[in-house]
């Protein structure tokens, strides 16, 4: 069984910026938007023939495809908020009405859960970091952001995964928070972490997840 991890935070506040110290040759980014990485990145490269790690779908078939196939020890999945949220786009450009308007959300809500998961079962010596945008409600409690009511009602994306950490922006630094505030779905494991607030570097948190969990 792989270990799944959610890493979900507002738009520059480091999620991205937070595969900088992860080792190109031993990680797979599934992009769903194509996108500059926000660091100095020469050996992150497209995926081709010759090699490459960056694969750009939205489409989350392919994403699951590729996440079993690839012999690499860490996935990351980029903006997967835009898996479902290109999905509901296009959808509406075609000016879908009545049960399939209504279907659509099902089936959005249905490749999600594939996405969630196939994260959770591939091979034990698997890492894969979902990175997502956040939203807030009108009561205060943040959360991944989806597409709205109707798919929220289908699923709860954070109960399938064990590890939920939040990027925030605190005094200049750029953080992972790994506890829970009381309005949000931030969690970890008991003993996992020392501290309520970490740096952003995501190979130092997979690097506690190995050590954790006693992988190879």
């Amino acid at each position: 069984m792989s270990i799944a991890c959610l890493i979900m935070g507002e738009s520059g506040t480091g999620k991205s910026t937070s595969l900088r110290n992860l080792d190109p040759t031993d990680t797979l980014l599934i992009q769903a938007v194509k996108k500059p990485l926000p660091f100095r990145s020469p050996n992150w490269k497209p995926v081709s023939s010759e090699g490459g790690n960056i694969l750009v779908t939205d489409d989350s078939a392919k994403i699951v495809a590729a996440m079993k196939k690839t012999m690499r020890s860490i996935i990351v999945v980029d903006d997967f908020q835009y898996v479902m949220a290109n999905e509901f786009l296009r959808r509406v450009l075609d000016n879908e009405t009545g049960n399939q308007a209504f279907a659509k959300y099902n089936e959005i809500a249905r490749k999600a859960w594939d996405v969630f998961m196939c994260a959770s079962s591939l091979p034990e010596n698997k890492r894969v970091y979902i990175l997502s945008h956040t939203e807030t409600s009108e009561a205060g409690r943040t959360k991944i952001k989806t597409i709205g009511k109707l798919l929220d009602d289908k699923i709860v994306l954070e109960g399938l995964v064990t590890i939920v950490l939040r990027t925030l922006r605190i005094n200049e630094s750029y953080i992972f928070a790994t506890q829970n505030s009381g309005s949000d779905t931030t969690k970890s494991p008991l003993g996992l972490f020392e501290e309520e607030h970490i740096e952003n570097d995501l190979a130092a948190v997979d690097k506690a997840i190995v050590e954790y969990y006693g992988l190879n």
